[in-house]
């Protein structure tokens, strides 16, 4: 079922509300840049028992595109918001990137809401700016599709990614306004980092890619040591966007925490 949610905070999201609806809910949080398409190769794989929440983050896919309220933890109250809207108490949140640095602010602002954290490719921290940023900056109306296609260049693979998925990617940048582009990414290289604000209390499963140039292990094993029992799993041969190279793994890897932290 796709649902078209109003939110407390102001916003209306887009959000795909899957599988059992009596099941352990698990809230799917996609990354600056992106949309909930982005998990439609993790979907599949994941028990059917679950129920799956995958909504378009503000600024995002089919979400409510506003000049402003792209700070950190405005995205953090929009998926607290999306909970209160589909009468979730607390669910499992997994965040991909930047979905990820979205996530553990949820859980260090909304500690009851979060009943388990999987951060897949994940920062610790964004203060460092990026090459590309100045890049980003620059844009402007509109956004072609060349330009998110060499975008991608920032992100290297190195597993095949489906042609069809790529295009599908391709498109939800070009979706993007500039103005979302700039405001987004400011107001992720702007907060504090959450671990750095506060303690994240929820069971955490940490996955990276050990090829990841964005992300260097210090500063995963930085991050899995600043989250109290997490447990850090590296993906070889595997790139900072592990989610579109290692749908199968991630699904796998996912089921597993969810069963554990059940249990």
């Amino acid at each position: 079922m796709i649902l078209r949610a109003r939110l407390g905070t102001g916003v209306t999201l887009t959000c795909a509300d899957l599988g059992d609806r009596a099941g352990i809910p698990v809230l799917l949080l996609h990354a600056w840049g992106e949309s909930r398409g982005v998990f439609d190769r993790v979907v599949p794989l994941l028990p059917p028992a679950l129920r799956l929440l995958v909504p378009d983050q503000r600024g995002h896919g089919e979400a409510d595109k506003p000049a402003d309220g792209y700070a950190l933890s405005s995205l953090a109250a929009d998926a607290a918001a999306l909970l209160d809207a589909v009468g979730v108490p607390a669910a499992v949140v997994v965040g991909s990137s930047s979905g990820g640095y979205v996530a553990q602010q949820l859980a260090l602002e909304h500690p009851d809401r979060v009943s388990g954290l999987v951060l897949v490719g994940a920062p610790r921290s964004l203060h460092t700016r990026p090459a590309f940023a100045d890049e980003v900056d620059r844009l402007t109306e509109p956004v072609g599709e060349a330009w998110v296609r060499a975008s991608l260049a920032w992100f290297p693979t190195f597993d095949p990614i489906p042609d069809d998925y790529l295009v599908e990617r391709v498109a939800d940048g070009a979706r993007i306004p500039a103005h979302v582009w700039r405001e987004a990414l400011a107001g992720l290289l702007d907060a504090v980092p959450p671990t750095e604000a506060g303690a994240i209390t929820a069971p955490t499963l940490v996955i990276w890619g050990d090829l990841d140039e964005i992300l260097p292990r210090r500063e995963q094993e930085a991050l899995t040591a600043a989250i109290p029992g997490a447990r850090l799993t590296v993906y070889e041969e595997t790139g900072h966007l592990v989610l579109w190279e290692a749908p199968e793994r991630v699904a796998a890897d996912l089921a597993r925490f969810i069963a554990s932290i059940g249990r």
